[in-house]
């Protein structure tokens, strides 16, 4: 953001002192303090500045309306300034979110193959349960029967 002292905006606007503090009071221009100077912002509250400026030379001067030279040209020079700052913030966020989509995409890459490697896992396991289930049944039926081949021994 670019800030002016008001003497700075005084010389960019033609605006007297007396002119700009009547504005900062009624709140039409953004203001900051440092040190005890204070700093205004030209990009706003031009909507304000250019009809008092307007109406102050058509108080002195009601033949003809002039506009100095130097006022058009760093009017220019702000709203150029300002239309670059823009841009450049515009490109910043433009890379930012290829950046943001690029991480996600190999976050998503990540994800699906960790996916991957978990369903086979889990294959292996439920192959290695099923397995395990047939032994214990295995197990089980031989237990039965040998307890059931010692009861009749036992029994003779």
């Amino acid at each position: 953001m670019l800030w002016m002292s008001d003497e700075e905006y005084s010389e960019l606007t033609g605006l007297d002192l007396f002119a700009i503090d009547d504005l900062c009071e009624r709140g039409k221009l953004s203001t900051k303090v440092e040190n005890g100077i204070r700093y205004i912002d030209p990009s706003k509250g031009s909507q304000e500045v250019v009809p008092a400026q307007l109406k102050t030379l058509s108080a002195h001067n009601t033949s003809a309306m002039l506009v100095q030279p130097h006022f058009v040209e760093k009017t220019i020079g702000t709203i150029i300034n300002l239309h670059e700052k823009v841009i450049d913030a515009k490109d910043e966020t433009i890379v930012s979110i290829k950046n943001e989509n690029a991480f996600l995409k190999e976050a998503l890459s990540s994800l699906q193959e960790l996916y991957e490697e978990d369903r086979k896992t889990i294959a292996t396991f439920t192959e290695q349960l099923k397995l395990s289930q047939q032994e214990v049944e295995f197990m089980r039926r031989k237990y039965k029967l040998m307890w059931n081949k010692a009861i009749e021994e036992h029994a003779n």
